[in-house]
């Protein structure tokens, strides 16, 4: 933060509005990825029930996943895509430790060879679970509004020019992205992440 304040002054009255930043800190391993898959295009609050009922269930193992019917799944709140794609990261046979200490352009990469699994997913295991401090989520809606926000553009920026807006930041993109998802908070009165 004391960067982005010293280097980037536009994120100064960000800063300001937001107070102390929520660190996103979580566990790593499959059943995070998991999460990220459930969060994908719906709003914080059905992603947290949603997460709730498959938790509740003990549906958070790949063998857990293999074993439970398609049915079963729909019937906790996975749409038939998320049902595949649960199936493919339960099937990928990823070694989630060995992940720690890959590169971060390599982690996106091999969370992204599964299906379901895209560019948003793995920046945001990345961020939260690795806790990785030059990645931002691009694709991000929030992120975008946010940005939008902070720099007083006329329309929400797109994930290519989130991409050049964002080189300013390193290496700190991290640290803006919770910004940013803060100051959204703040601006719209509602979350942009779980």
């Amino acid at each position: 933060m004391a960067w982005l304040r010293a280097e980037v002054p536009v994120f100064v009255p960000v800063l300001d509005a937001c107070g102390d930043l929520p660190l996103r800190r979580r566990p790593d391993g499959f059943a995070q990825v998991l999460s990220a898959i459930v969060s994908q295009q719906v709003s914080v609050a059905s992603a947290a029930a949603i997460w709730g009922r498959l938790e509740g269930a003990g549906m958070v193992t790949p063998e857990a996943i293999w074993a439970a019917s398609d049915d079963a799944l729909r019937g906790l709140g996975l749409s038939r895509q998320k049902v595949r794609y649960a199936r493919a990261l339960a099937e990928a046979g990823i070694d989630f430790d060995g992940l720690r200490s890959t590169p971060t352009d390599r982690v996106i990469d091999t969370l992204t060879q599964v299906s379901g699994i895209g560019t948003w997913t793995a920046e945001i295991y990345a961020m939260f679970s690795l806790g990785r401090a030059d990645v931002f989520a691009h694709g991000d809606l929030a992120l975008q509004e946010g940005a939008r926000l902070m720099l007083d553009l006329p329309e929400r920026p797109g994930e290519r020019e989130m991409r050049a807006i964002a080189e300013d930041w390193a290496p700190w993109r991290s640290v803006a992205a919770r910004a940013l998802w803060a100051y959204y908070r703040v601006a719209k009165n509602r979350e942009g992440v779980r």
